[in-house]
């Protein structure tokens, strides 16, 4: 087993735009050099949806998605930090991702040995004025005029390259690689990354790398929203001027990651370290007409993700296996021999890569809670929509908190009312408050924004994989339906959400 692990989660990294995944139409030297000694997952999926219920996935082992929309680490669980502080392993967070840090992800970074937070990214509260020095550019001109970010201020303090929240964040692990990292016990150093996630603001050259001819304010707000197009809020060469700014911030951020290889390069760690690169989700760039993360079902773009694992002894290659987020927190497990005490959901990667199996998993479930359910498996991918008005549902929490919505800020979580009882978790013991929503019942945010009328859909994702045939209604259909509620019922999903899918 490796001694050591570093892992990169880049924040809605697009697997179709990597060189290494086949894409052409931005640069990303640095991931494709890392790939070029790594093993590339060609079958990774996303699990729970979106930030931090991915990260849930990734620190704490569990699918969480069928049990609250959002949230922080709850009694009756630990993050894998917690086992390796006891195993004695250094632990180390470098981060920029401002949900780490507020209500609904506040506890993740707690039982790491250290961490830094770097600030001032998305809505990141770190200024109260801007900096009286700025005139003029380069701060770009805010795009949504009816939304006040803290970004606008914290933008005004970003000079040059290495001001930029992502630079910074790669630029304190590299140095921590350098400086910190022991030699003498194990280490996991964790840089959880928020580029390439929006605002797509960069710095010259590179805000114009890709749109070179547009004129005026840039747009690094991308919408939310499907038929984004057609339905006129924005026009053809506006959805390419977005596009083409998610791919400055992918080229910007993917030379700054080059600093943490120039830094394992320096140690010689590579002998003796794992390094694995993820991310939570893709993010919609027009494919479909969608952008950013409404409410649809996760097509491919955005569930269909990134893995590259570079593993001591390994050499490099693709591996076909159906994977998802859940099982590199398996994969931790395993390299570090703790056993945890909750219910996990995820299988270690560790037999792939060394050859031992071909395959750790027949499916994966996905989606975003309250929203609809997909299952994929070796070839399908089938997405199973609420019915009756998306009720019943519960929510599953004692923390109860959920993720603020900065444009919306008088949107808050519904409390629980006479109607919540205590329930428990699968596989714990510990009492947790279940709180039922029926019709005409206010929900959590996330599961107020399925976009038109949800539909069950079926696609055969190898042989279809811009999901266009859509396949429901066939005879295949009816022995996924069977499948999906035998995977439901392994996880003990609730009897509510079986209810709500009519299974």
């Amino acid at each position: 087993m490796p001694r050591n692990v570093v892992v990169v989660l880049l924040d809605s990294l697009n697997r179709h735009m990597l060189g290494s995944y086949g894409g052409a139409e931005f640069d990303t030297p640095n991931l494709d050099r890392f790939a070029a000694r790594s093993v590339r997952f060609e079958r990774h999926y996303t699990g729970s949806l979106p930030c931090m219920p991915a990260r849930h996935d990734i620190l704490c082992g569990s699918w969480d998605f069928l049990w609250r929309p959002w949230g922080s680490i709850e009694l009756w669980e630990d993050p894998i930090t917690r086992y390796l502080q006891q195993a004695g392993v250094t632990t180390m967070l470098v981060s920029d991702h401002p949900h780490l840090f507020e209500t609904g992800g506040e506890n993740y970074h707690t039982d790491f040995t250290a961490w830094e937070y770097v600030r001032g990214h998305e809505d990141d509260p770190w200024r109260t004025a801007p900096d009286p020095s700025w005139v003029g550019a380069p701060a770009v001109e805010a795009t949504e005029s009816w939304v006040a970010r803290h970004y606008d201020t914290s933008r005004t303090w970003f000079k040059k390259d290495e001001d930029f929240p992502g630079a910074r964040t790669m630029s304190e692990a590299a140095r921590w690689i350098d400086e910190q990292a022991p030699s003498e016990s194990r280490f996991m150093l964790f840089v959880d990354e928020f580029d390439p996630h929006e605002p797509f603001d960069v710095p010259e050259p590179w805000m114009s790398r890709y749109d070179p001819e547009w004129n005026g304010p840039k747009v690094i707000w991308p919408p939310y929203m499907g038929n984004a197009v057609a339905s006129g809020a924005i026009d053809e060469k506006t959805a390419r001027h977005i596009r083409a700014n998610y791919g400055a911030k992918l080229s910007f951020i993917d030379h700054w990651f080059g600093r943490i290889l120039d830094a394992l390069d320096r140690r010689g760690l590579w002998d003796e370290t794992a390094v694995i690169v993820c991310t939570d989700h893709g993010h919609y760039l027009g494919e479909k007409d969608v952008f950013g993360k409404p409410g649809v079902p996760v097509y491919e773009p955005l569930g269909h993700i990134p893995l590259m694992v570079s593993w001591p002894g390994v050499a490099p290659g693709t591996n076909s296996a159906l994977t998802t987020t859940v099982d590199v927190f398996a994969t931790l497990c395993d390299m570090f021999d703790v056993s945890v005490q909750h219910r996990t959901h995820g299988h270690s990667l560790v037999p792939l890569l060394t050859g031992s199996t071909s395959s750790v998993r027949d499916y994966v479930l996905t989606g975003v809670w309250g929203r609809t359910v997909q299952m994929v498996t070796e070839s399908f991918k089938y997405v199973r929509a609420p019915r009756n008005e998306n009720r019943p549902l519960s929510m599953w929490s004692n923390r109860w908190s959920t993720m603020p919505i900065h444009a919306m800020p008088n949107v808050r979580l519904p409390k629980p009312d006479s109607r919540a009882v205590l329930d428990y978790m699968p596989g714990s013991d510990v009492p947790v408050i279940r709180q039922p929503f029926e019709r005409g019942d206010a929900v959590p945010f996330w599961a107020m924004t399925n976009a038109g009328e949800p539909r069950d859909l079926l696609f055969d994702v190898i042989e279809d994989p811009s999901e266009d045939r859509d396949l429901c209604g066939t005879d295949l259909e009816s022995r996924l339906i069977d499948v999906l509620r035998s995977a439901l019922s392994a996880v003990e999903a609730p009897l509510d959400q079986l209810e709500r899918l009519a299974l």
